[in-house]
């Protein structure tokens, strides 16, 4: 498998995750199997296969999240000396051209992205764009609608 970046943020709310599904989730999983089992006959014991069905998707995300985390590169943006460069982890201040609008975008691990929070994932068109570009440097997204053309006002590594 490869490495996976994640920032130090994403790796803690991995680990934050894990440790709810271990000790909270899986627990109570089990114990609504008991109570469905105490019922009596499992052939048509809806709460018995809906348990069973939830214990299943706990165990397979407990594994996924065991094996990220086991293959994590944790990146710590506020280390990075990249001299100005758009990098992974990089705070990215930019004007979409076309529209004149400022936005601010951190590229993160694709299991972090949330574009609403302003995290992209490194993996997304634009992420790919503004990687290696400087301050003053103009990005071009090809995106849905065509092309776009974004300036990188400020690249801050927090």
């Amino acid at each position: 498998m490869p490495t996976i970046p994640l920032t130090v943020k994403g790796a803690e709310k991995l680990k934050a995750e894990l440790h709810r599904l271990k000790t909270v989730d899986r627990p109570a999983v089990i114990n609504a199997i008991a109570e469905a089992r105490a019922q009596g006959d499992l052939s048509e014991n809806a709460e018995y296969d809906a348990a069973k069905e939830k214990q299943g998707f706990i165990e397979g995300r407990i594994k996924e999240i065991e094996g990220k985390l086991s293959n994590a590169q944790i990146i710590d943006p506020s280390t990075l000396d990249a001299e100005g460069r758009v990098v992974f982890g990089a705070t990215v201040k930019l004007e979409d051209l076309e529209s004149g609008d400022d936005v601010e975008y951190q590229i993160v691990g694709d299991d972090e992205a949330d574009i609403k929070a302003g995290l992209i994932s490194i993996s997304s068109p634009i992420a790919r764009a503004l990687i290696g570009k400087y301050e003053g440097d103009v990005a071009h997204v090809q995106a849905p609608g065509g092309v776009r053309e974004y300036e990188v006002l400020e690249v801050r590594y927090i």
